[in-house]
C-alpha cells in the first residue's frame, strides 16, 4: 500500500509549465513526527448508508477518538512543535480529546508536556460554509451569502450560518443553517457517502491556506474549547477575523460555544 501511494504520487506532473511538485517518500511510523503539519484522516468507519439520523459525526467519536489517542501520546514522545491537524469527525471534539490526552502522564495527572493547545486545528467549517454558499444560491434572498455572511461553530450540530453581516436576518440564517447541518443526508438519498466535498472543501484548500498563513475556516483554540470560525495563522500566531455582529448572531455563538464545553 505504501509503494502504490509512494509511486502513484511521484508520477503526477504538468508538463511544460514551471510549477514544481513536492517529492513524494515512503515514511517509516517513528518517522511521523518529523514534520511541519501532521494531519489526521483516519476513522473507524462513516455510517452506512441508510443510518439518517440528523448528526452521523457523533456516531464517530468514540471509536475515532480511540485512535487518535495513540498518535496524540507519539506526538508527545516526540516533542512535537508542528501543526497537529484533525479532519477526522468530529473535529471539534477530537481537538479536545488531543489537547486533554496528550497533556497527561502516565498516572493521568495534567502536566502539560504535550501539544500546546495552539498546534492543534480541526477541519470541518470550510465544507459547511461550501454547503451554505451551495443553497444560498437557490435564493434571492440569500444569495449574497458568499460576499457577506459568515459560519460558525462545530462542523454539524451547533452550527450557525448568517446570511449576511451587512443585513443579518433571523430567519434566512436558520433556514440556511438548517438545509448546511442536512446536507450530507441530501448526498445520502444519492447512494454515496459524502467524501468528496468535505476532503477539498475542509481538508486540501483549508489546510493549503493555513500553511500559506491566508484566511479560511478552522476550529481553534478559544477559551477552553475548539470553535470553528475564520482565521488565519500567522508567525506571531493565529488571528481570529474581528466583527462588529447584531446581539441576536453574537448569542447563538454564544449558545454554540457552550454546547462545546
Amino acid at each position: 500500500m505504501i509503494k502504490r501511494w509512494e509511486l502513484e504520487a511521484n508520477q503526477i506532473f504538468c508538463p511544460f509549465t514551471a510549477q514544481k511538485f513536492p517529492e513524494v517518500y515512503q515514511l517509516r511510523e517513528e518517522n511521523i513526527f518529523e514534520c511541519d503539519m501532521f494531519v489526521f484522516c483516519a476513522t473507524v468507519g462513516v455510517p452506512s448508508l441508510g443510518e439518517e439520523q440528523e448528526d452521523v459525526r457523533m456516531k464517530q467519536f468514540e471509536g475515532n477518538s480511540k485512535i487518535i489517542s495513540d498518535y496524540t501520546r507519539k506526538a508527545r514522545e516526540k516533542s512535537f512543535k508542528g501543526i497537529f491537524a484533525i479532519i477526522s469527525d468530529p473535529v471539534d471534539l477530537l481537538c479536545k480529546a488531543v489537547f486533554l490526552t496528550g497533556n497527561k502522564d502516565t498516572s493521568g495527572e495534567f502536566d502539560f508536556k504535550g501539544l500546546a493547545a495552539d498546534q492543534i486545528r480541526g477541519y470541518g467549517l470550510g465544507v459547511m460554509h461550501a454547503r451554505a454558499v451551495y443553497y444560498s444560491k437557490q435564493n434571492t434572498e440569500t444569495a449574497e451569502y458568499n460576499r457577506e455572511g459568515r459560519a460558525f461553530g462545530p462542523h454539524g450540530q451547533g452550527l450557525v450560518i448568517a446570511n449576511s453581516l451587512k443585513k443579518y436576518d433571523e430567519s434566512l440564517s436558520e433556514m440556511l443553517t438548517d438545509q448546511t447541518v442536512k446536507a450530507n443526508l441530501e448526498v445520502r438519498k444519492t447512494g454515496f457517502k459524502p467524501y468528496v466535498a468535505p476532503a477539498l472543501s475542509s481538508g486540501s484548500y483549508s489546510l493549503i491556506a493555513t500553511m500559506s498563513g491566508e484566511w479560511h475556516y478552522s476550529a481553534t483554540f478559544m477559551g477552553g474549547v475548539f470553535m470553528g470560525a475564520k482565521n488565519r495563522l500567522l508567525k506571531s500566531g493565529t488571528e481570529i477575523e474581528r466583527l462588529d455582529l447584531p446581539v441576536i448572531l453574537v448569542e447563538k455563538i454564544k449558545e454554540s460555544y457552550k454546547e462545546l464545553g
